[in-house]
């Protein structure tokens, strides 16, 4: 294949035109070659400017650049679950897979508990693959590209970002380091626990997750992992925030929620949080792109059409469905 232009890829995804196939192919490979040669954790210097879930929300996605500036002007960290739920997960994975290659010191895109083949075979994922492109091919090129995607990055050595939270296996940074990422999330063990996990307020140690995957972890868990590795902060996604954002344990753990109005219909806020030099934070609140009223009832009941759909409820945490 003929070498493609990856800026000109960009400005027609931020236009929400597809892709083509072969040319989505192409891209998916070049990705993993940048992808498998980093590191489980990634070390990024500040600042930087942080994004939970998305979700499929393409034009909450380019709101996000509107406000935050667009790469390589502004540095990205990207916390996980790109796709499933929202009506535009093709063109969204699509943007974010191109901004990486184009700029891979400068994106960073760590694996969500959605950047699975269980997952997006459940949650929306492959029916919009197979509905837009007309067979699997293309959710094939993009699950197997989740597969080397990074399980964690750490701002400045101070803070830890990982999509879920901690597990009992790992104690140390170094401990994830050595964790077999090159493959689907498996049911159990420390990669599962790293995307699936729950911080709870209520505990001071790991208790089983309401989930069926991972753990919730309490105050005493975080204040020992943070002393362990020398780190003041975790920052992670993975679960809706009504104002857009949450602060536990007095403030040394962060969970960002990007996806406003969360599947069009929870009414909820969403933020990015802008981490500047010597840790300064802050989270930059925003609401639904005015694009999702135009498009969306058109492409929802396009989605409805083509096959099953996922029921949605507006709470903090979904269960792992097995099977």
């Amino acid at each position: 294949m003929a070498p493609f232009d990856l800026d000109a890829c960009i400005e027609q995804l931020l236009r929400k035109q597809l892709l083509h196939e072969a040319l989505l192919r192409e891209i998916c490979e070049k990705t993993k070659e940048v992808l498998m040669r980093e590191s489980n954790v990634v070390h990024v210097s500040a600042p930087v400017t942080v994004v939970g879930d998305i979700h499929g929300q393409f034009y909450d996605l380019v709101e996000i650049f509107r406000i935050g500036g667009y790469a390589p002007h502004t540095n990205y960290l990207f916390l996980g679950d790109y796709v499933d739920r929202g009506l535009f997960s093709v063109e969204t994975i699509s943007l974010l897979t191109c901004l990486k290659l184009r700029y891979p010191d400068r994106v960073q895109l760590i694996r969500g508990n959605h950047e699975s083949r269980a997952v997006t075979q459940t949650y929306g994922f492959y029916t919009e693959c197979v509905r837009k492109y007309g067979s699997t091919h293309v959710w094939t090129y993009f699950t197997d590209m989740f597969d080397f995607l990074t399980l964690s990055v750490v701002i400045d050595d101070r803070i830890f970002c990982v999509h879920g939270g901690l597990s009992p296996s790992i104690h140390s940074i170094d401990q994830i380091k050595v964790v077999d990422r090159f493959r689907e999330i498996p049911h159990e063990g420390p990669m599962a626990d790293l995307v699936w996990s729950d911080p709870d307020a209520e505990k001071e140690d790991f208790a089983i997750s309401p989930r069926g995957a991972g753990y919730t972890f309490g105050s005493g868990v975080v204040y020992k992992f943070l002393e362990m590795n020398g780190m003041s902060h975790i920052l992670r996604a993975h679960q809706l925030c009504m104002e857009g954002y949450s602060l536990l344990f007095d403030n040394h753990l962060s969970t960002v929620w990007s996806a406003p109005n969360y599947c069009y219909r929870c009414g909820n806020s969403a933020s990015i949080l802008e981490v500047g030099p010597g840790g300064a934070m802050y989270f930059n609140v925003f609401q639904a792109a005015p694009e999702n009223e135009r498009d969306g009832p058109s492409q929802q009941a396009a989605q409805n059409a083509g096959g099953k759909v996922s029921s949605v409820v507006c709470y903090r945490g979904e269960k792992r469905k097995h099977g």
